[in-house]
C-alpha cells in the first residue's frame, strides 16, 4: 500500500474516530494527523494501523486503539511546559505524538526488543528519551512529571508511580472500574490522587500492574 493511501487512512481516522468524539485539542489532532502510525507497527500489520482496535506488535503486546490514545491525551491537556513520563513505550508511536505536544518526554519500556525498536523509531525526536526499565516502577530519575501517560490497560496504578507526579500533576490510563475498562484521569490535590472515569474504552494490557489474587477455599 502506498504512502498516499496511508495518508487517506490517517485522515479518515481523524475524521471518523477523533472528531466524532470529544477529542477537541487542535494541537493533538494536528499531531495525530502528522505522525505516520503505520511506521510504528510490523510490516505485516501496516494495513491495520488505523483500525479502531488494538494492533499487535509482537512480544505479547499491542498498541492501544487510536481513539483510546486520542481521548487519553486530550484529557491530559498537554502543553509545551509539560515534562511527560510515558509508561509503555512499545514501538514509540505515542511518544512520537507526545513529542509534538510536550516539552520533554521520557518513555520507559521493559521489553528490550521493543525498547530497541522504539529507540530507532524515535531517533529523530530530540525531546524524547527511551529508557529500559520495569513499567510498574516508572522512571524516578527524571521525576517529577507534570503528566504521566500509562499507555495501556492496567489493573492498578502503584503508589510509587503516583509519587513521581509533581504537585498538581495528572495521570491518564485505562483502568477496569466496576468490571468495565474505563478511561481515567487522575489529578493530584493536597498530596492525594482522585480519579475521574470519563468514558468506557478499550485498552491493550500492560504487564506488571496486576492486582494480587487471594486464595479462595
Amino acid at each position: 500500500m502506498g504512502q498516499e493511501n496511508f495518508k487517506q487512512m490517517r485522515k479518515a481516522m481523524v475524521v471518523s474516530q477523533l472528531r466524532t468524539t470529544e477529542v477537541s485539542d487542535p494541537h493533538l489532532i494536528a499531531a495525530m494527523s502528522h505522525v505516520p502510525r503505520e511506521d510504528f507497527v510490523p510490516a505485516a500489520r501496516r494495513n491495520f494501523a488505523y483500525a479502531d482496535r488494538g494492533v499487535q506488535i509482537g512480544e505479547d503486546r499491542a498498541l492501544n486503539p487510536p481513539l483510546t490514545t486520542g481521548r487519553l491525551l486530550n484529557m491530559a491537556r498537554i502543553t509545551k511546559a509539560d515534562n511527560i513520563l510515558l509508561i509503555g513505550a512499545a514501538t514509540g508511536y505515542t511518544a512520537a505524538v507526545l513529542a509534538q505536544l510536550a516539552g520533554t518526554v521520557t518513555a520507559v519500556e521493559q521489553n528490550p526488543k521493543l525498547a530497541t525498536i522504539a529507540g530507532k523509531n524515535l531517533a529523530d525526536y530530540a525531546n524524547v528519551k527511551v529508557e529500559t526499565g520495569n513499567l510498574a516502577e516508572g522512571w524516578s530519575a527524571s521525576a517529577p512529571y507534570s503528566v504521566i501517560v500509562i499507555d495501556g490497560l492496567v489493573e492498578q496504578i502503584p503508589d510509587n508511580v503516583v509519587d513521581q507526579l509533581a504537585p498538581d500533576g495528572r495521570i491518564v490510563a485505562v483502568i477496569p472500574h466496576d468490571g468495565v475498562p474505563r478511561l481515567a484521569l487522575g489529578r493530584v490535590a493536597s498530596g492525594h490522587v482522585g480519579y475521574q472515569y470519563f468514558a468506557d474504552g478499550a485498552g491493550c494490557p500492560l504487564p506488571g500492574f496486576e492486582v494480587a489474587r487471594s486464595f479462595e477455599f
